[in-house]
């Protein structure tokens, strides 16, 4: 996975990166509303209709020229009814087998806000 990479500010030792220019399209990575590099691991902000889960995402690491491309997909698609909003989902660094020390890069695409 290559491509642009812009600098995403966080708490961890290595700098985490969004992968992917514009021009380019992952089907099925979940389009994330941003991403947040803690202390402990990555915190996911993703639309909701107010029942996201973590249990309904999976995600893939893929160790490639000394960095790790982490991309997340929905397991299951929401059915609840609620009102549109935003979920924030942590993932350790453990679970995802990571390190601090990892140069990660998210490969799903990033939405920038609306001005």
């Amino acid at each position: 996975m290559s491509g642009a990479a812009m600098s995403l500010a966080g708490c961890a030792a290595a700098p985490v990166r969004l992968a992917g220019a514009p021009a380019e399209h992952w089907p099925g990575l979940e389009p994330l509303l941003a991403v947040d590099a803690g202390a402990s691991g990555l915190t996911l902000r993703v639309r909701s209709n107010g029942c996201a889960a973590k249990a309904d995402f999976v995600f893939r690491v893929d160790r490639q020229a000394g960095q790790a491309v982490v991309a997340f997909a929905r397991r299951r698609l929401e059915t609840c009814k609620g009102t549109p909003s935003a979920a924030d989902l942590a993932f350790s660094y453990e679970e995802l087998g990571l390190t601090r020390a990892d140069r990660i890069v998210i490969a799903n695409p990033v939405l920038r806000p609306s001005a």
